[in-house]
Formats: C-alpha cells, structure tokens, sequence
C-alpha cells in the first residue's frame, strides 16, 4: 500500500503550516481523528509514529513537495525532519521534490543536504509532435464506447484533418512558445472543448483559435494596440538591445539604435528626442517597460537603466495586430526571431 502527502511550496513553505498539513493527509489516508489543535511537537512526533507503523506494515509513504525551492527559505526545518526521519531502517518513505530550478539541491543547507539522496531527474517539457500526440491521445473518442459509432467515427475524423491542418500546428507552436507543460495543454484542451458547437457536436480550428486567445495573457497585447508608432520603435529598438546582449539599456542606449535603425533604413517615422521621452515614460506608465531598480530615484529617467517586461512573442503579436505598425518594424522583429 502506499500512501501519497502532496504539498505545494506556494501554500505550505512555512514549517508549521506544511506539518500541519501533512498530519492532516496523514489521518485521512488512514481514517484517523485529525486535531486542529496539536502543535508543532504533538504533528512533528505523529510523523515520526505512523513513519515507524507504516515501515512496520510494510506500507510507504510518498511525499511530494511542488515547487521544492520554495520548502528551501527559512531554516529548513520540515525538510531536515523528514530527510532525517527516513534514516531510520524501519521508516519506508520517500520525499520527491518537484521544481522548475535546476539548482534547487544547491539551497539547501548543508545539514539537508547531507541527507539528501542526490538523485535528480531531468524531465525536458514536450515537442510540439508530443503535444500533437497527447492531443489525438487525449481526444480522440474510443471505438468502444457508448456513443453511437457512426458519430464516434464521424468525430474522430475530423479531429484528425484538424490535427493535420497547418493553421492546427501553427495554434500548437503559439501555445508551446508559451508555456509547454502538459497541464498548460490540458487547460488548453479543456478551453477548446468548452468553445465547440453543441449542436454539430464537433470540434473545428475555430474552437482552438478561441481556447488560444482565451490563454494567451491578454493585458498587454491590449496596452500595445494603443501604441503609437513611434512607442512600437522603441519598444523594437529596447529588443534589439536585448538580443545584442548589451549590458546597459537606458533612454540614451535606445535612442542611437533608435537612429541607426533610420540611418540604415531612412525611414520616415523619426522624432525629436523630447517627443521620443514622452514615448518613452509613457511605455513607462503603460507598464510595458520598466527600470532594472528603485535605485537612482533621485536621477533623470533617461539615464536609468530599463528593460522589457514583454516577450519576444507577445510583442511580435502586438505588431502583427497593431493598425499602424509600419512594414519596417515586422522586418527588424522577423529577422530578432
């Protein structure tokens, strides 16, 4: 038998809280009286005792810690409690920490660390064929089921011309540029579903394009179809900067590459350096910049260092959807991507 405790670091990084928590599965699992009341000492010894009646009935426990980093802040005592627990040679238990860093082992303090196993896995998220294999997987309907079997078949043929479908691939690239977890694609699908005509009663391109745009983070591809042009230059110019790698990105940095780019393409849309600092503490205000620090309140905002708070992806859509964006601009952006 095995019993699985799930915590996650968002809810539960404070010791208290996660023993409190785990004492509380604990009795769940094994249909056990639960006090809200008991302290620290009174979870921490009911853990070390159903550890020792678990590992005598040959029963495991399984600890999983989501976002495991975040168990690291303070002084560890949870982890050190459960990692020094399952020294002993009855105890049958095993804690899996799940994280996004892949240093996470290095901040744990060094009396964790002496307990910790070392073993790590290394799990890469999905190719897009992957994501296009666990979709067919997942929606495909079975041959077997209840439904009538001219409507099965009917179903899961088009789902396959859509699967095939290049403006499909192309809706599947856009989601995994984003986030390509298989929860991500599972909230995907499930949006997908919930935009499909009831009464075709099948799934269409349509219903995909609409589960895209209800995920996709909306705020600031809304604040950048209000841009002016010359806003959309800087904000082109600040990614160039970025991919340049250059270290420092102030107003002055922006404005030589700003005047690079009509030195080099002599393009018409070229302003004043006043107007161009209106723009650009506009995009402050906007939020779609920002500075590196609170540091240097006191300076003028053209010499304190900025950066981007937008992805290549999110500004590359907002141009694309954008009414005046110049030609010029979707060119510097093709040749960043």
């Amino acid at each position: 038998m095995i019993s699985v405790i799930r915590l996650n670091g968002l809810l539960h990084c404070d010791n208290n809280c996660a023993l409190k928590e785990i004492a509380r599965q604990l009795c769940l699992e094994h249909h056990l009286m639960f006090s809200k009341m008991a302290s620290y000492d009174d979870n921490s010894q009911f853990l070390l005792s159903m550890l020792r009646e678990c590992g005598l009935a040959h029963k495991t426990i399984v600890f999983v810690l989501d976002e495991f980093d975040l168990f690291t802040q303070g002084k560890q005592r949870l982890l050190y409690s459960l990692l020094d627990a399952m020294q002993s040679i009855t105890s049958q238990a095993v804690v899996v920490g799940v994280s996004c860093r892949l240093d996470a082992d290095q901040l744990l303090e060094k009396r964790v660390r002496s307990r910790f196993s070392h073993r790590k896995l290394l799990f890469l998220p999905p190719s897009r064929e992957d994501c296009q294999r666990l979709v067919e997987h997942i929606l495909l309907l079975p041959t077997d089921s209840s439904l009538p079997n001219d409507y099965t078949a009917a179903f899961n043929a088009k789902l396959l011309n859509i699967l095939a479908d290049e403006k499909f691939k192309g809706i599947i690239d856009t989601l995994c540029y984003s986030d390509s977890s298989v929860g991500h694609l599972l909230r995907f699908l499930f949006s997908a579903i919930c935009h499909m005509d009831m009464n075709s009663g099948f799934l269409s391109v349509k219903n995909f394009k609409s589960a895209l745009r209800s995920m996709q983070r909306q705020p600031k591809l809304e604040a950048l179809k209000d841009c002016s042009v010359l806003e959309l230059y800087i904000l082109v110019c600040m990614k160039r900067l970025e991919v340049k790698e250059l270290e420092l990105c102030n107003f002055n940095s922006i404005m030589k590459e700003y005047k690079s780019i009509h030195d080099t393409f002599q393009t018409s849309d070229y302003y004043a350096r006043n107007v161009c600092l209106r723009a650009f503490e506009h995009l402050l205000e906007r939020a779609l910049i920002s500075f590196e620090d609170n540091k240097g309140h006191g300076q003028s905002a053209e010499f304190r260092p900025v950066k981007l708070v937008i992805s290549w992806h999110e500004l590359h859509q907002g141009l694309k959807s954008h009414r005046s964006c110049p030609a010029i601009l979707h060119k510097l952006m093709d040749r960043e991507g």
